[in-house]
């Protein structure tokens, strides 16, 4: 009984403990990212909608660990594969990235990237892309606050400004933040990539050569092995420099303080999914147990697969299994 609790435990916490970019907006208005039951609808044989937010794999611990800096996965997450719509902003005009949640163990810093592409974004090829970086924000020294944890006060909101300069064309914003609670160890960041699909308009002209997604960092870079738990004044973000004209950001709350809703014009016929994020993201499995191993009587089987669990766990955890957040990692 003890094993499969902590079975349980360990299910419930990779699923549910980590964020994503659930939502966008471009200018004030709505675009639907990539939500986590669009995975359990492709492993069914459905048709996902149609959203400018990239698909994505990120059902375990939720991120990319730097032993994978090398693999297609840093560049957009977990096997991802390209948003098949596209969003449009203004050089100049702002992008608010809506994460779904995020623990405010996981400090760390937030950074957003572009990288031009052209064609369908459906054909895009991931690791053809040369990455831009038009913000970063870190550590500030004078409120000793990180920018992942001020954006948890803003209702999971961070606001990225387009570089008034930056040339018009179709690009892939890649918008992450690095966890670093677990950083003083070898091979202990957290990098939460995420990727949406828009396209810049205006009379800008600046683009510069951009990093492939598989050189963006190393496993030895300072801002990546970095010991938050040590005395420091500053903290060395990551990656490439700053393009001319990009910015810090901020974590902003939308409106009056809730994130935005979706309104039925802007948002996909294919889903009825809003901004507004729940507590955790929950996937929506309509998978059951095989081979009738889950019982009558509500015990977890000795032995099953992530979608017996899943269905097992939605039947008998209820919401309670949405107080689960932490993995072994956080302590």
């Amino acid at each position: 009984m003890v094993s499969k609790l902590l079975a349980v435990g360990a299910f419930a916490s990779t699923t549910l403990a980590h964020g994503l970019v659930q939502s966008f907006l471009t200018d004030g208005t709505f675009n639907q990212g990539f939500l986590l039951d669009y995975y359990y609808q492709k492993q069914q044989g459905q048709k996902t909608p149609d959203v400018a937010g990239w698909y994505a794999e990120n059902l375990d611990n939720g991120f990319i660990a730097p032993d994978a800096f090398s693999t297609a996965d840093i560049i957009c997450h977990k096997n991802a594969e390209p948003g098949t719509a596209s969003a449009k902003v203004a050089a100049g005009g702002k992008v608010d990235f809506q994460w779904n949640t995020w623990p405010e163990s996981h400090v760390g810093p937030v950074i957003t990237y572009v990288a031009p592409y052209t064609g369908d974004a459906s054909s895009i090829d991931k690791t053809s892309l040369k990455w831009v970086k038009i913000e970063e924000a870190g550590y500030d020294a004078s409120k000793k606050s990180w920018a992942a944890v001020d954006m948890i006060s803003t209702n999971n909101t961070w606001t990225t400004t387009v570089p008034s300069t930056l040339k018009a064309g179709k690009y892939v914003f890649r918008h992450e933040i690095i966890a670093l609670h677990s950083a003083g160890q070898d091979n202990g960041a957290q990098n939460y990539p995420q990727c949406v699909n828009i396209e810049v308009t205006g009379d800008g002209t600046e683009l510069p050569d951009g990093v492939e997604g598989t050189k963006l960092y190393t496993p030895s870079d300072a801002g990546i092995k970095f010991d938050v738990y040590s005395s420091f004044d500053s903290y060395p973000i990551p990656g490439p420099k700053l393009m001319s004209g990009g910015g810090n950001g901020t974590p902003t709350t939308p409106g009056n303080g809730e994130q935005s809703e979706a309104p039925a014009s802007s948002a996909p016929a294919a889903t009825s999914a809003a901004a507004k994020p729940s507590a955790t993201a929950t996937p929506s499995a309509t998978a059951t147990p095989s081979g009738g191993n889950g019982g009558d009587d509500g015990a977890l089987p000795e032995s099953f697969t992530l979608d017996t669990f899943i269905a097992w766990l939605k039947k008998n955890a209820g919401t309670g299994g949405q107080k689960v957040r932490r993995h072994a990692r956080e302590f």
